[in-house]
């Protein structure tokens, strides 16, 4: 039996305070196994992002239990959790998030160098070609696509090989041609290192090549079911 990357036990979270505090999970409960490609799909406001952060320890939940790769990290300190997180999950954001100063290479070497991985550049270099960047690695963020940009965010993501690689509307600041791309590449590529994937969207088209998919609404998984095959 596959082992589950992902298990949430009655997770509940809440943000913010006094007259502005808001339920923002409220008894969740998910299991996801290993290999497997989630899509979360619901609402703007429905806690999508959250559970991803969640599962990202960058957000600790008020009660219930998180695990990840069969860690349980709820009650871990955030000094924990972050170097927990360095070493099982790749998180690829809507926003790019690289460093305008450094290189595509340096992008993807540079958190690899401060997580004491060795031979961090030789292994970005490696990543940065694995998703068709090889010509592109001197480069800055300034002088990429938007398409080029989200693919060296995925190389970085992708460096530490992680169990599990979490993306927040991956292809939402991209074009539709160049949004499939990105897509296609992360299919692929959690397909050829059985990794899981799980991702939030509000593309139809996209959540339906995923294994399964999760509807939210106001903070509470209304519904799970099997998607199509991932193509």
């Amino acid at each position: 039996m596959t082992e589950a990357v992902i298990e949430l036990v009655n997770v509940s979270l809440t943000l913010g305070s006094a007259a502005s505090k808001v339920h923002v999970l409220k008894g969740v409960d998910l299991s996801v196994k290993g290999g497997e490609i989630l899509g979360i799909v619901g609402p703007s406001g429905s806690g999508k992002s959250t559970l991803l952060m969640v599962v990202a320890g960058l957000e600790r939940v008020d009660s219930g239990t998180v695990r990840i790769a069969g860690e349980d990290i709820s009650g871990r300190s955030e000094d924990q959790v972050a170097a927990f997180r360095g070493q099982n999950v790749g998180i690829v954001f809507q926003s790019f998030h690289l460093i305008p100063n450094m290189t595509a290479l340096e992008n993807v070497a540079v958190p690899l160098e401060l997580a004491g991985h060795r031979n961090a550049f030789e292994r970005a270099r490696a990543e940065l070609a694995s998703v068709g960047l090889a010509e592109r690695v001197t480069h800055y963020p300034g002088e990429l696509s938007g398409g080029e940009q989200q693919r060296v965010a995925i190389a970085r993501a992708l460096a530490p090989s992680p169990r599990l690689l979490i993306a927040d509307e991956p292809t939402g600041n991209l074009d539709g041609a160049t949004g499939r791309q990105v897509a296609d590449l992360l299919f692929r590529t959690a397909a050829e290192r059985n990794m899981t994937l799980v991702l939030v969207t509000h593309d139809p088209s996209l959540a339906a090549r995923c294994t399964r998919q999760v509807a939210m609404r106001s903070g509470r998984i209304e519904s799970v079911e099997a998607a199509m095959a991932v193509a």
